[in-house]
């Protein structure tokens, strides 16, 4: 009786359900009661499916307006950058951004040698004051890389596996402003950018905007930071310097060089780190580089593919050389030039590349040649070299047991 009566309620309610009269005598004439009842059923349960998605569609909406708002609230970085250097008076100037100074080098005792103080799960504290964090430290490829002789134009039959130089990158990433009220921003903006930077293996070491040193690739593997670059230390030429330098990245944006775009943090943090790197895997000072100073495109064969630090890189704070008044590797010795693009964002290349383009000049004319004909010529070199150089990775990527050698490249 109780099924019965439930079965009659549920058709009781197919005036609502289904107000259709000719519908609800289609059902009966060809599925009686019973029929009848299914179609209620299935009729409010669609409904239902309808209501919940109804509401679920309102819900997402109103969060999705009340996130706008916060947004609209809160400024991003890019909002930031764009405002950050406006002019306070409407009709005046706008102020050239200036940078937090340069601290003056430290007065006081510094170690003739730096060593290792003390390490724990997570850090490891050195006896000029750096204290590398752990947490992100990975592994990569091994290093193994050969050079060119620029005196037998040869590649030489001997693997490196020390680190040769250092490369300074910044990572152009979202940059909140120095301020309490963003803190949260700051942390959740480095340990998005650190877990990134780990899963591609893009750098050795990263400097965040408070100074903290995070090991990310271990100095004894390549990271992908350098990718198709070129530099030259004497008579050595080194061609894609993944795995013959260390990359050291600051969380930044370069925004054109037309300012110092670290925190004094991160100037006297990374300061000590190349002091370790440097005294650890004895670097010269000329095998200190910006990437911008480096990085080519081999295809167009232009200069620049990278620009970040190709301007405002503080190498006197680091008691580094210029590198920006050397002449540039890759138009001195393999004749690479500069488009539109390039100016656009540079301006005025640096004035390595002006010293290497007389220098080009002078030889073409030494040696009775047209410019573009000089050019071409090392062009071809540069090519020839390359095809040499990924001759030799597939070799030593067989020898280590790998089935082809990483061709991964940073930015």
């Amino acid at each position: 009786m109780r099924a019965s009566l439930d079965r009659y309620q549920v058709v009781e309610r197919a005036g609502t359900v289904l107000p259709s009269p000719l519908a609800r005598r289609v059902i009966m004439a060809v599925g009686g009661v019973e029929g009848l009842r299914r179609a209620v059923l299935f009729w409010e349960q669609r409904a239902g499916r309808v209501r919940r998605a109804a509401w679920a569609g309102l819900l997402l909406c109103a969060g999705l307006a009340a996130f706008a708002s916060v947004r609209m609230l809160r400024p991003s970085p890019a909002a930031y950058a764009a405002t950050a250097a406006a002019p306070a008076v409407t009709g005046a100037p706008a102020a050239e951004p200036v940078a937090e100074p340069a601290p003056a080098a430290p007065a006081g005792l510094a170690p003739a040698h730096v060593w290792r103080v003390e390490t724990g799960p997570d850090f490891e504290l050195y006896s000029n004051g750096l204290r590398l964090e752990l947490p992100f430290a990975t592994t990569h490829q091994p290093r193994r890389y050969r050079t060119f002789s620029w005196a037998s134009q040869a590649l030489s039959d001997q693997d490196e596996t020390r680190p040769a130089g250092i490369m300074f990158h910044t990572s152009e990433s979202d940059v909140w402003p120095m301020d309490e009220a963003f803190n949260e921003n700051l942390r959740e903006s480095s340990h998005h950018l650190l877990r990134y930077i780990r899963r591609l293996k893009l750098y050795n070491y990263v400097v965040d905007r408070f100074g903290r040193v995070y090991r990310i690739v271990s100095e004894e593997h390549k990271a992908n930071h350098a990718g198709n670059s070129v530099w030259r230390s004497g008579d050595r030429v080194y061609l894609n310097l993944n795995h013959a330098f260390l990359g050291i990245c600051f969380e930044t944006r370069w925004e054109g060089g037309h300012v110092l775009p670290i925190t004094a943090a991160q100037l006297s943090a990374s300061r000590l780190l190349t002091d370790y790197l440097r005294q650890r895997w004895q670097v010269p000072p000329e095998m200190c580089v910006a990437h911008g100073l480096a990085s080519v495109n081999p295809k167009k064969r232009l200069i620049g593919h990278h620009v970040d630090w190709a301007r405002g890189f503080p190498f006197e704070a680091f008691g580094l050389p210029d590198q920006y008044d050397v002449p540039s590797p890759a138009v001195a010795l393999f004749g690479f030039g500069y488009d539109d693009d390039f100016v656009k964002v540079m301006g005025e290349p640096w004035p390595g590349v002006r010293r290497a383009e007389a220098a080009l000049a002078e030889e073409a004319g030494r040696r009775g040649l047209a410019l573009e004909a000089l050019r071409a010529e090392k062009q071809q070199l540069y090519d020839a070299w390359s095809q040499a150089q990924a001759r030799e990775e597939v070799r030593a990527a067989g020898a280590a047991g790998n089935t082809r050698p990483s061709t991964a490249s940073g930015g």
